[in-house]
């Protein structure tokens, strides 16, 4: 019979996935999205936070092909990021939960420090929403299936 904590893996497992789904989608938008009028907010935005009221001709143009690049580089990510989940729900690998988790520390922490010395509040959030719908169901998942290794394997004593 299933635990609960066996129970709530899979939803945790399908958030995971969905997270990657998502970061896909956005991947794939994003170079086409970056121009749109509805976008003139943000560009304004970052612009005045990392120029303040000189702002060059050439800055926009700049900052449109940048964003766009960065789309491919999420979509990219998010296939990495699907293909471990796989390993990590398919063979309860602590490996791919555990490389999931660094990737994450690795990236959150350069990426929120960048915002905090701009200002760049909103993208300060939008760090910190990601980092939370990914770092605890990442950290569950790992200790969930770390304890599920360690039920699964006999002891030295009752090999005996």
């Amino acid at each position: 019979m299933k635990t609960n904590l066996e129970k709530l893996r899979p939803w945790v497992t399908t958030w995971m996935y969905g997270v990657a789904f998502v970061h896909f989608v956005v991947g794939l938008l994003l170079p086409w999205v970056v121009s749109l009028p509805i976008v003139e907010a943000y560009h304004v935005y970052v612009e005045q936070q990392f120029w303040g009221g000189n702002i060059p001709q050439e800055v926009r143009p700049l900052q449109q092909w940048w964003i766009a690049l960065f789309g491919p580089t999420i979509a990219g990510m998010s296939v990495w990021m699907g293909t471990l989940v796989y390993f990590g729900a398919r063979y309860r690998s602590r490996l791919a939960w555990v490389s999931l988790i660094i990737g994450t520390l690795i990236w959150a922490p350069q990426d929120i420090y960048i915002s905090l010395q701009r200002d760049v509040w909103l993208h300060l959030y939008l760090d910190c929403f990601a980092l939370a719908s990914m770092l605890p169901p990442l950290i569950w998942l790992w200790w969930h299936d770390s304890q599920y290794h360690q039920r699964s394997v006999p002891s030295a004593k009752s090999a005996a």
